[in-house]
């Protein structure tokens, strides 16, 4: 039987193509994503075990500028204690933040969450070991700096060269001293690295004469764990000491925990594209045995079992997903070094290192392609084995009884119901229905996988007139080719369906929470500008808030300051502001009191926090400020719940007597005349043209706030892809079957006049409209899901209502016609070129 089967494999090479295309698609994603992952895990523990490799015990402080604690950080001094003891061969103080390169066009280089400086920290012999210099030297005055390679080339500096340098405070001009390489992360994220003078990288990140992390080198035969016991007594209350091979361990973990999740999204989504390539290979074998069915028959009559059969049409899947298994490995290893390729021509510099292909991606290649080849094969093989001897003298194609249609369409309509039920459920329970939604999701979408050849009838019976106006007896044909034979038109369609439930689902959930949020900045900002670093988290000197006080033409300036008070026994977020200006640059609704008593050093609280604490306009709250220092508190006003704003607003007068260096992650701005290019040039220009910070019209707010909701969808939209591209692939397939398993009736039809170019618009409006079956069934309960999901999260968006976006909608649709098109070039073809004499003589 094995024979057989294997020749039959031979035989129907051509009609199996598409199920081992989509096999393979599907075990190349997994395959790639494997391989793609370990070789990213294994290049980047090997970069951190070589940064750890000379790092006996490493101190870590996360100090800051912005800490009041006078003590914070690791002083001078307690280096120089470090350097006594026993088996310590040096000990190197650094410091690192925020550092942006402009280039010559003005504009930063490198992506600004990345853009990091740090000190250069020389030995006896004038040589930093964590950098190695291509040209010149290392930063030795106030005046100079070192970058980085990748950012020296990107900027066409030479060293001798003046680079302009923004941090958090005002820009400055250095000379380039040296160019060095480095493993940094930042610069293999595709940032940029700047080395100051140690004096200089103390003033702008921490203070003079202390550190934020130390790396302490042992000398020869030294044990790196008692050089950590003496060390950790002399260390200062926020410090952390491990040894360096800890560090190396924790980071290599780490590293993997973070791979863990890439990993598992691109399976996710691997599984997807498998279970959508499950319903083709399954259409694929039903219709070979439905074409075999007298071949079969035969078979059972000379003697094989059911069994034998069985077997017989399993192991030609077997033969299909081992063969499918092999290519689709082959071509995920491919994917993989196109992958790593791609990333690095997006700026993300990788660790170099070897292509990783271990045990796991092979072995996980065969089992999946196998097992999915298999069970999609189960059905089909399970009908063929119940093919009677005596169907060798009826007709080749077996009809599914009545009994079997019942009792298919009664279960699925039960799941359905049931999945729906969950669904609403779930919806009906707010943001603790999730869990029940995704069962209901689950059953809903098997169910009408179920139900879809019942559906097929009336949905598609809706299109048949204006196919037979528009088309004549083409559109009329098609129409009715499409419906006869439902179970395959159904699994035909359920992959695309499948497809776009999920596209639909996300493109109605991200249009929606989108346009809640455009609603949200355009009704609570009222300012013409938001002022923030272009560096994601870091914050804006105060000097920038002055600055822009004096541009010309600004009328209201308000910062919104971030920091803590402990108000009575709770510690609230607090933002601040400028009394005055607040209101001008953002909405704000007043429930009791003034806004104007901000300027007398009174706080204002929203209703919402007031009432959880029984506060109201008058009250006196004990206070304690960032320092520890104590106080008391008026509450001047109490205002509507804001999303732009903390549930507290002081008068930055109140906060600063109490913060070293206060955090102003945003600065809201008002000029006269509305956002002009004229303002916008006064603004940069009172900046002194700082590469590092952002000005941002109101456009340029919403699609800050927008703009990661799109980012997202198109990234979903591209994982997506490769399920839509094997949903393709299943309706080339079952066209093409369904040409080959109707030559004679072809034949026929050009007989009686049917001429060519209407034999091939039959075939391309029968894709069409199967096409466009699946995409209506789809892109419904898309929807639907999305209107469920939205009542578990509109309780966290404001404004949240559901909308509709019938322009991606129609896209969809249109696309679903054009997939049909596609699919059916070839198909049509090969109909259109059937010799009408042999097509009539086939059986």
């Amino acid at each position: 039987m094995f024979k057989t089967a294997l020749r039959n494999v031979l035989a129907h090479k051509a009609r199996l193509l598409m199920t081992v295309l989509a096999v393979m698609l599907g075990v190349a994603f997994v395959s790639g994503t494997l391989v793609f992952t370990d070789t990213l895990g294994h290049a980047f523990r090997n970069q951190s075990s070589k940064s750890y490799d000379k790092v006996a015990v490493a101190v870590t402080t996360y100090a800051s500028a912005d800490d009041t604690d006078r003590e914070s950080g690791v002083s001078k001094q307690t280096l120089q204690k470090m350097e006594k003891l026993d088996g310590v061969a040096s000990v190197t103080g650094r410091l690192d933040g925020f550092a942006g390169v402009a280039g010559t066009d003005g504009k930063l280089i490198g992506q600004g969450w990345a853009n990091k400086g740090g000190n250069f920290a020389p030995g006896t012999d004038g040589k930093d070991p964590a950098y190695t210099f291509a040209q010149g030297s290392g930063p030795v005055r106030d005046d100079q700096i070192a970058l980085d390679k990748d950012t020296a080339s990107k900027g066409e500096y030479a060293v001798g060269d003046s680079v302009r340098v923004a941090t958090n405070g005002p820009v400055r001009t250095y000379k380039l001293a040296g160019i060095f390489t480095t493993e940094d992360g930042a610069v293999n994220a595709g940032g940029s690295l700047v080395l100051f003078d140690t004096a200089v990288a103390q003033k702008l990140y921490l203070k003079p004469g202390y550190f934020q992390n130390v790396s302490v080198a042992a000398a020869p035969g030294a044990d790196a764990q008692k050089i950590l016991t003496e060390i950790q007594p002399l260390l200062p209350k926020d410090a952390d000491a491990k040894t360096g091979q800890a560090l190396a361990d924790e980071e290599a973990k780490n590293i993997e925990q973070g791979l863990s999740g890439l990993n598992q999204t691109l399976l996710g989504f691997a599984g997807i594209a498998l279970f959508v390539g499950i319903f083709l290979i399954s259409n694929t074998f039903t219709m070979l045995v439905a074409q075999r069915t007298r071949e079969l028959a035969l078979m059972r009559a000379v003697g094989a079992s059911r069994g034998q059969v069985r077997r017989s049409v399993l192991a030609e899947a077997l033969v299909v997903g081992v063969i499918a298994s092999a290519i689709g490995f082959a071509l995920g290893i491919g994917l993989a070094t196109g992958l790593r390729s791609a990333m690095s021509s997006f700026g993300a510099k990788l660790p170099d290192g070897p292509l990783i292909v271990s045990a796991t991606p092979v072995i996980a290649a065969l089992a999946v392609g196998v097992f999915v080849t298999l069970v999609a094969a189960l059905l089909p093989a399970w009908r063929a084995a119940k093919i009677p001897p005596v169907a060798a003298m009826n007709s080749v194609h077996g009809v599914a009884t009545t009994k079997s249609l019942v009792v298919r369409n009664s279960i699925g309509g039960v799941i359905t119901l049931a999945g729906a039920a969950a669904i609403v459920s779930g919806a009906a329970a707010g943001k603790d229905g999730k869990y029940l939604i995704g069962l209901g999701a689950f059953l809903a979408l098997v169910g009408i996988i179920i139900l879809i050849p019942l559906l097929s009838r009336p949905v598609i019976a809706l299109v048949r007139p204006a196919l037979g106006k528009v088309f004549g007896v083409s559109g009329k044909l098609a129409s009715q080719n499409a419906v006869r034979n439902p179970r395959r038109t159904g699994a035909t369609a359920s992959a695309l369906a499948i497809g776009l439930t999920l596209v639909t689902g996300l493109s109605v959930l991200g249009v929606t929470v989108g346009t809640a949020i455009d609603k949200m900045t355009t009704d609570n900002i009222k300012a013409d500008y938001m002022v923030q670093m272009a560096a994601g988290g870091s914050g804006l000197d105060q000097e920038v808030v002055s600055s822009l006080r004096k541009a010309p033409g600004v009328s209201a300036v308000s910062p919104k300051q971030s920091s803590y008070l402990k108000l009575g026994d709770t510690e609230q977020s607090v933002a601040g502001v400028t009394p005055g200006d607040i209101e001008k640059v953002i909405s704000i609704e007043p429930v009791s009191g003034s806004l104007a008593t901000l300027g007398q050093g009174r706080i204002a609280v929203d209703d919402k926090t007031a009432a959880q604490h029984g506060w109201k306009t008058g009250s006196e709250i004990p206070v304690e400020f960032a320092d520890k220092k104590k106080g008391q508190v008026t509450i001047g006003a109490t205002f509507k719940e804001n999303e732009f704003l903390d549930s507290v607003l002081a008068p930055t007068s109140l906060l600063d007597p109490h913060q070293t260096k206060p955090y102003i992650p945003q600065i809201f701005v008002k000029t006269d005349g509305g956002a002009t290019s004229a303002n916008e040039k006064a603004l940069v220009s009172a900046l002194g043209d700082n590469p590092a910070i952002s000005i941002m019209d109101q456009q340029d707010i919403r699609n800050e706030f927008g703009g990661m909701i799109n980012t997202l969808l198109n990234i979903m939209y591209g994982l997506l892809a490769m399920a839509l591209i094997i949903a393709v692939l299943g309706v080339v397939n079952t066209l093409a079957m369904s040409v080959f398993e109707r030559q004679q009736e072809i034949g026929m039809l050009r007989a009686i006049g049917l001429d060519r170019r209407r034999v091939k618009t039959m075939i391309r409006l029968e894709a069409v409209v199967i096409s466009l079956f699946g995409a209506v069934i789809g892109i419904g309960l898309g929807s639907f899901l999305a209107w469920a999901i939205g009542q578990t999260i509109k309780g966290s968006i404001p404004g949240y209502a559901l909308v509709m976006p019938w322009d991606r909608i129609g896209v969809f649709l249109l696309l679903a016609g054009l997939v049909g098109v596609l699919a059916a070039m070839w198909p049509a073809r090969s109909a259109a070129k059937l010799n009408m004499l042999t097509a009539i003589k086939t059986e």
